[in-house]
């Protein structure tokens, strides 16, 4: 694609890397095939193609972005389908990122999403205030359908994705020692904003299958949010205050072999620090080094010999496998292979390309796609008649959740229950008489 940006402008960092990533788009269309958004409604404007013709122009012309453009790029999910399929190497995601924070900067949304934004990037990222807010919601979530009959269609999806419970004690800082001797190393798990309030049995079993395996697990004291949710909404002096947080917390820990982050959209976010502070010249370095520590919980997984003490027996699992996860870190071949190694049958879901709908706030923020994009995975998984649905992502878990009777989990949970560990409560409540025999060999 030619580009006609000034030497001025180019001097900007953010718009050299855009120009760069601009010049590499050959037109060819193969994105639109795997963008959800454009899947669903044939919208050329709602396709990769079509905001990186919004975003160069908007760029070129340093104009203010107006609402047509602001509406078009909040309907991008972030799914980073369309890099997977790219047979050009098109960075969309650090593009689409850019136009973001230049819409953040020079477009005046109306106020109801001014506030909402406000709210959601206020609270989610902090768990003490995010807390009580979701204390709240849950007593309130019956209320869900009135919302949306009455036409307030966000403030119904809050509800509809609050637990129906209000939330636990989070996990405090301390070191979780190896069972046995620290054969296999020593790991800093982040607990994450959601995890740690909404879904704390997945950083258990995080816990658990790590330190049954001979691993030290650390959560630092002073580690935070990862910058994800902000960093998507464009807030990204917000996003990179949180980075340079976690940064300072885990450089501090000396025999680091890696940072385990069982929450795939946090993982991509946390993977890509190198580039977000790139420019930094305090924090550049130990961003990279942050960077190249960052993994999966899958990917760590997989380098350990899993001992399956047990295995739960005749259950097929559908395995979803997040955009973060698949497209974002491109982990795609470990959490299938993890599942199969410990006992389980694993089904592809068909369609497995496209998005859930959850990304991050997305489901909330735009909740008429979200709902369609969140009945489309449903129906199809469905079809399977797996026992249980496995995932990587919290956020993923709580979309899919929302609408089907199907236990759904994360794919740490499978693994430590054949590994040891307690069976899931969602499969034990599906399932109650579900069988668990030993393990005839050694995994």
């Amino acid at each position: 694609m030619q580009t006609s940006f000034t030497l001025a402008q180019l001097a900007d960092p953010h718009v050299a890397e855009s120009e760069k990533i601009l010049r590499a788009c050959v037109h060819c269309g193969f994105c639109t095939a795997t963008c959800p958004t454009y899947v669903l409604d044939g919208n050329e404007l709602d396709s990769p193609r079509g905001r990186i013709y919004l975003i160069k122009d908007m760029l070129e012309h340093d104009r203010p972005a107006g609402a047509e453009v602001a509406r078009h790029i909040d309907r991008c999910l972030s799914c980073l389908a369309c890099m997977t399929t790219c047979p050009s190497g098109v960075h969309y995601m650090h593009l689409v990122d850019h136009a973001r924070m230049h819409i953040e900067r020079t477009y005046r949304r109306p106020l109801g999403e001014r506030v909402l934004r406000a709210a959601l990037a206020a609270l989610i990222p902090y768990p003490r205030r995010f807390g009580p807010a979701l204390a709240a919601a849950s007593a309130v979530k019956p209320l869900a359908p009135l919302a949306a009959a009455m036409g307030f269609k966000r403030i119904a999806a809050m509800l509809e994705l609050a637990p129906r419970t209000a939330p636990g004690r989070r996990l405090k800082p301390q070191i979780f020692p190896a069972l046995g001797s620290r054969k296999n190393g020593r790991v800093i798990l982040l607990p994450g904003c959601v995890n740690d309030l909404l879904a704390r049995q997945i950083n258990a079993s995080t816990i658990r299958v790590l330190t049954r395996h001979g691993v030290e697990v650390v959560l630092p004291e002073g580690a935070g949010c990862c910058g994800s949710l902000v960093h998507h909404m464009g807030r990204q002096a917000q996003a990179l205050a949180q980075a340079r947080t976690n940064i300072d917390a885990w450089l501090g820990i000396e025999g680091t072999d890696a940072i385990v982050v069982n929450a795939s959209g946090c993982g991509t976010t946390v993977k890509d620090y190198g580039f977000m502070l790139r420019t930094d010249s305090t924090y550049a370095e130990p961003a990279a080094r942050v960077s190249g520590l960052a993994k999966d919980i899958c990917e760590v997984l997989a380098t350990l010999p899993l001992g399956r003490a047990s295995q739960p027996a005749n259950l097929t699992v559908a395995y979803h496998a997040a955009c973060s996860l698949q497209h974002g870190q491109r982990v795609t071949r470990q959490p299938k292979e993890l599942l199969e190694r410990v006992g389980f049958t694993v089904t592809d879901v068909p369609e497995g390309h496209l998005c859930c709908g959850s990304a991050g706030t997305y489901n909330i923020l735009q909740p008429d796609i979200a709902r369609r994009l969140r009945a489309r995975k449903v129906r199809t998984i469905e079809r399977l008649r797996p026992d249980v649905i496995a995932a990587g992502n919290v956020g993923c878990i709580m979309q899919i959740a929302a609408g089907t009777e199907l236990p759904i989990v994360h794919t740490v949970e499978l693994i430590d229950w054949a590994t040891g560990g307690p069976c899931p409560q969602q499969v034990r409540e599906h399932r109650p008489h579900a069988a668990v025999r030993p393990a005839t060999a050694a995994g």
